[in-house]
């Protein structure tokens, strides 16, 4: 399916690097105007990417904790477009991945998760409602099978990333009757951590690819990106409230 987004206009938070780029990319290669939010320098990067791709993309420097620089980011895109037409918060803590007991668990380390995934959340959502409501928009929030189904020594990532999937179905709800849409997308791709890890331990890609019936790890840009692109475009109008897995087969117990 050839999909296009052309005169769209998207807000994608965390795209610096990892899900967030694909993203970025995925959507400008297809037409849309791109404001890359994220609090370091590497969203240029990722906005030069976009661009080289054919797409066209703006950085502004985003902390999705701070109320200022999301509205910032949001109007920064009407200002250039005159328009919003999709949200998408993939921001997370750098410290995802970060094993700890619930026993060790520090009042810094959950004001970090809480913070970037739950604070952002709801910041990008009430920043961009009015413009959403203008053109009968959506937000994507970011979700993953520790909110389904646990993940041991990740006790604080999986109460965020559940926490997620219910403001995602709360908000289809409230936000359904003014036109505007709500889903999450729970992915597995390379990022750049994995792509870490796999240099310290080679063989860990051949594990990793054997736990997903596809066979593979995805693609930031082509497997996670493609199937956003499609949830903020038209083919995906009547879609709202739901959870779509995009790792390959790799959870199933939705």
């Amino acid at each position: 399916m050839t999909l296009s987004l052309a005169g769209r206009t998207l807000v994608v938070t965390g795209a610096g690097d990892g899900v967030g780029r694909g993203i970025a990319i995925a959507c400008g290669t297809r037409g849309a105007y791109v404001v890359v939010a994220s609090p370091r320098e590497n969203g240029a990067e990722t906005a030069g990417l976009v661009t080289e791709a054919g797409g066209t993309a703006d950085w502004i420097r985003c902390d999705v904790t701070e109320r200022t620089d999301v509205e910032a980011a949001v109007a920064k895109a009407v200002a250039k477009a005159g328009r919003l037409d999709a949200m998408v918060h993939n921001a997370t803590s750098r410290r995802s991945s970060e094993p700890v007991r619930l026993e060790e668990v520090d009042a810094e380390l959950w004001r970090e998760h809480a913070g970037v995934s739950l604070r952002g959340a709801y910041l990008c959502a009430q920043s961009a409602l009015t413009a959403l409501r203008a053109t009968a928009g959506s937000l994507v929030l970011m979700t993953s099978p520790a909110g389904m189904e646990g993940s041991r020594m990740l006790p604080v990532y999986s109460v965020v990333k559940g926490a997620i999937r219910g403001f995602t179905k709360s908000l289809a709800r409230e936000w359904g009757p003014l036109g505007v849409r709500v889903n999450a997308v729970s992915p597995l791709a390379l990022t750049p951590a994995i792509e870490h890890a796999i240099e310290a331990d080679p063989p860990l890609a051949d594990r990793l690819a054997r736990r997903v019936p596809l066979g593979r790890v995805g693609d930031a840009a082509t497997d996670v990106g493609a199937v956003v692109a499609f949830l903020v475009s038209d083919a995906a109008r009547y879609i709202t409230g739901q959870t779509v897995v995009v790792d390959g087969g790799r959870f199933m117990g939705l």
